[in-house]
């Protein structure tokens, strides 16, 4: 089965949203929105593009049948505006026509005046002004004021990390299929089928019962498609409205200037350590650029608020972080959902603090690392915390003092050119934050013939979530891989699906799967005992298709022990529901256990900067990151060097420009993400051996994001190559671009 869907995909024959047959008659949406990034919606004019050649329909928010709102957290965002509008791209009216060529010219003919207001479009103006979704949220631990008193040294200042495009192969896009008594099918592109669901059902005034959703696969997700159902719920709404299949696929270009993206974030921060290194305290304020609406952003708020010490012990601590509301697109989720933001700041606080207390930041790092028994700062105390066993298996493996010192003497013996190197650590919680959303089901249907379909809430987008449930079910059934299949996901198999993020896909559903396979088995072992004439189902296992009795092999296969259980009536379909334990965590007070566990790595990345130009080229990555004990080390590894890639284009190339407008200027031939030629030419990639984690499958661990953060390593390497160059200017923000890079060395002098 791995094989077949391999070969589907070289071949290209996986079937996406826009590859499916179009339905007969099948309509074409298009979506007019604001040109203006806020102000009062004075007159909407449609009569022209109702009049357009092949147009059906044009809808405003007057004709939405159900409830006009697609707000995820908050009930703040309406799918077609009203009488105002909040950014630009806001959706404002929806274009239906015989084709999508026709759609797109009529809705160039919708006319709207505005009356323009004020835009904010810096998240520190927002928050000054009490623009915030949700409640500010501090965090206290220890008494860090008193504890900056003690510290030999004390670093402070401000920083940024910017957006990140999501950049997936397969754009926004769905397509509806009305059917029977006002019922609807829709398929798309969507990793919240759960949230989704309900979307759908909400605006077209109609029960979940009677909407479907189903997801074969994604081209790709990041995140981006986790949150925002307008591109969902818009299509359904028209082809439920004239009961006609209707379809909508965003451009690249319109996909870029209307989604959201990586959240961006501002940073004060005041780090304090005694003479050796030690962190004593650390305050810092996290401002993240929201957007207009909330979306998904408190979410990611909250777990950058909770991994803002990183993988560091911090005995005094205040964390305040202020989800605040802007005037561009509202951003969402994406790969590492705020651990990265939160990280980056703790990192570079440490990489200043080093730097002034003269010691090597290496050492400071290995010197704060988290150990068993170690409490964070809400109260969660560690245990089976491989940190340090993660950055002492690295060092033995590259020696990393030796790494050091060979960039030293390289840089004493060059003038034009410059190495960098960076160690960074990692600690990712695993489990959704929202303790609700650690829920799944499975469905495991065994056939006569002995084939296997597996069905959960997991949606596969790449990330090979469906390859490790069928892993899970032929492990656990005994049986070998190519008998199972993964169904795809649907509400009406199974309903209130969480979302496929937070790296959580495999571990939820992937232990409902388990324990779907184990009730099945404990049916068949004891009709196996039965028919063989055995006095007890003890003794029975399944091993390769084969029943054994003890260690001994019999005659009976698989299928041939399906068909008589089948014929016994024996129920050979189960339905299984987990929910992860022992999570709980009181927003009030911010203290709990809000994680299943956590995810360790280290890693070493080392560049050589051109010092007269600003560019520079990764030179090598080594890591060694825990995954517990693997499921499938293929996809595994594939998953480490792919959000390590990702995360490197973040700290480095990716950048999203904006006009002073809040209209977005970069497009798909402006935004760069890496290639086969900016990825290190050694890349070693080494997984924490004997490690064991009882609280997910099989004694595995999430790989899906943690990884993703080993990408700050290139912004810190590039950093350390500057600061070989020059130490008088403060620390730039991220992403570390060759522009900025050369602004670095040869800007003018910074005001004092």
């Amino acid at each position: 089965m791995k094989q077949e869907v391999m070969a589907m995909h070289v071949r290209g024959a996986s079937q996406f949203v826009d590859d499916m047959p179009t339905p007969a008659g099948c309509l074409h949406a298009v979506l007019y929105t604001s040109p203006i990034a806020r102000g009062r919606i004075r007159s909407l004019d449609i009569t022209q593009a109702q009049a357009a050649p092949g147009v059906v329909a044009v809808y405003t928010h007057k004709d939405v049948p159900g409830l006009n709102q697609v707000g995820h957290i908050f009930k703040d965002q309406p799918l077609l505006a009203i009488d105002a509008v909040e950014y630009i791209g806001q959706p404002i009216a929806l274009v239906v026509a015989e084709s999508n060529r026709a759609a797109h010219r009529a809705a160039k003919l919708v006319h709207a005046e505005f009356e323009k207001l004020d835009a904010v479009f810096d998240p520190r103006e927002a928050a000054a002004r009490g623009m915030l979704h949700g409640k500010k949220r501090v965090l206290v631990n220890g008494d860090p004021d008193a504890a900056f008193a003690r510290c030999a040294h004390v670093v402070q200042g401000k920083l940024g990390s910017g957006p990140q495009e999501h950049f997936y192969f397969e754009t926004q896009r769905a397509l509806a299929c009305p059917g029977e008594h006002d019922t609807m099918k829709v398929y798309a592109s969507a990793q919240a089928p759960g949230a989704f669901h309900h979307h759908l059902a909400e605006v077209l005034g109609i029960p979940q019962s009677k909407v479907e959703l189903d997801i074969r696969r994604l081209g790709g997700g990041f995140g981006g498609k986790e949150s925002t159902a307008v591109w969902i719920v818009a299509p359904a709404m028209a082809a439920f409205l004239l009961k006609r299949p209707c379809k909508l696929v965003l451009e690249r270009n319109e996909d870029i200037a209307t989604t959201g993206k990586r959240h961006a974030y501002q940073y004060d921060y005041k780090l304090g350590v005694d003479s050796e290194g030690r962190i004593l305290a650390y305050d810092v304020t996290l401002y993240q650029h929201a957007g207009a609406c909330a979306d998904i952003s408190p979410a990611v708020l909250g777990r950058s608020f909770l991994h803002a010490s990183g993988s560091y012990r911090i005995p005094n601590i205040r964390i305040t972080g202020m989800s605040c509301r802007t005037n561009i697109p509202p951003n969402n989720a994406f790969r590492g959902f705020g651990v990265p933001q939160g990280t980056f700041a703790i990192e570079a606080a440490l990489t200043r603090a080093a730097e002034v207390a003269g010691i090597d930041v290496a050492v400071v790092k290995r010197r704060n690392l988290l150990q068993a028994g170690d409490t964070l700062p809400y109260g969660m105390k560690l245990d089976w915390t491989n940190a340090i066993r993660c950055w002492d298996t690295l060092d033995t493996q590259v020696d990393l003092a030796a790494r050091r010192q060979a960039v030293t003497d390289y840089n004493r013996t060059h003038t034009d050119t410059q190495r960098g190197l960076a160690v960074v650590p990692v600690c990712f919680g695993i489990s959704f934050a929202q303790t609700a959303l650690n829920q799944a089901s499975s469905l495991v249907h065994i056939y006569v013939d002995g084939s296997v379909s597996v069905s959960t809430g997991a949606v596969e987008m790449g990330q090979g979530v469906n390859t490790k449930l069928q892993i899970i079910a032929a492990r656990t059934l005994g049986i070998p891989e190519d008998f199972v299949r993964v169904d795809s996901t649907n509400t009406s198999r199974i309903p209130n699906a969480s979302p496929t993020s937070a790296s959580t896909g495999a571990d939820l559903n992937g232990m409902a799967t388990r324990q779907a396979c184990e009730d099945l088995l404990g049916r068949l072992k004891p009709f196996a005992a039965q028919h063989l004439r055995h006095p007890t189902a003890d003794d029975v296992t399944i091993r390769g298709g084969v029943v054994f009795l003890g260690d001994q092999p019999t005659d009976l296969h698989w299928e041939a022990l399906v068909k008589a259980a089948q014929w016994a009536r024996v129920d050979l379909g189960a339905h299984a529901f987990y929910a992860t334990p022992n999570l709980h965590y009181d927003l009030e007070t911010e203290r709990g256990r809000p994680f299943a566990y956590y995810s360790y790595g280290t890693s070493i990345t080392e560049v050589q900067l051109d010092v007269l130009r600003g560019t520079y080229a990764m030179l090598a990555f080594d890591v060694v990151h825990d995954i517990g004990r693997s499921l499938t080390e293929a996809v595994d590894r594939g998953q480490i060097e792919g959000g390590v890639i990702q995360g490197m284009g973040w700290a480095t190339l990716e950048q999203i420009h904006y006009a002073p407008d809040g209209r977005v200027l970069t497009g798909v031939n402006a935004y760069k993400i890496p290639d086969i030629k900016f990825v290190p030419p050694h890349f070693g990639v080494a997984l924490l051996p004997d490690s064991d984690n009882p609280f997910a499958v099989y004694n595995s661990k999430a790989v899906g994001e943690p990884p993703f953060v080993h990408g700050l390593g290139a912004y810190f390497a590039v950093l350390d190559a500057l600061r070989a160059v020059r130490t008088d200017r403060p620390l730039p923000d991220l992403p570390v671009t060759p522009e900025r890079a050369f602004l670095y060395l040869h800007g003018p002098d910074l005001p004092t």
